[in-house]
């Protein structure tokens, strides 16, 4: 029988507390934070997963993809993977569109349905998925309806 190490990281720690209750504050943080990473690239689709606190504070964030400038490769397995390993209560995962152009595909209503359902397995919720736009414009699917996210 072979024992195995299995070290846990944080990818990114957030260095304040920040509420993440609304798409607003999302948005926020991804243009005080996100934008500022060393892999962020505004020409291209950045997805981002939000790990959330029992108080619905912004644990810690992972850069789930990056893809081109009109989509990225999305899985739920990728998504949920660090808010596993951080014993996340609930995330939001957002994304910016480098089009300007902050009206949800047809994809990113599909995935957000399916991060939805594998939330529901096993028991972290989606609260939100947020499209991030230039100069702090930002889309809720959850404000807006198109996806039911109970």
């Amino acid at each position: 029988m072979k024992a195995y190490e299995v070290k846990v990281c944080v990818v990114r720690e957030c260095t304040e507390e920040t509420r993440a209750i609304s798409a607003e504050n999302i948005a926020s943080f991804w243009h005080d934070e996100v934008s500022k990473s060393a892999w962020f690239d505004s020409e291209k689709e950045m997805f981002v997963v939000f790990i959330l606190s029992a108080r619905n504070h912004i644990k810690t964030y992972n850069l789930v993809s990056i893809g081109l400038m009109d989509a990225s490769l999305v899985h739920p397995r990728e998504v949920f993977r660090a808010a596993i390993l951080d014993g996340a209560v609930a995330v939001i995962v957002a994304h910016n569109h480098p089009s300007g152009d902050l009206t949800p595909s047809a994809e990113d209503i599909h995935i957000t349905k399916q991060l939805v359902e594998a939330g529901k397995i096993i028991q972290i919720k989606v609260l939100d998925h947020v499209i991030i736009g230039d100069k702090f414009r930002y889309n809720s699917i959850r404000e807006n309806g198109a996806v039911n996210f109970i």
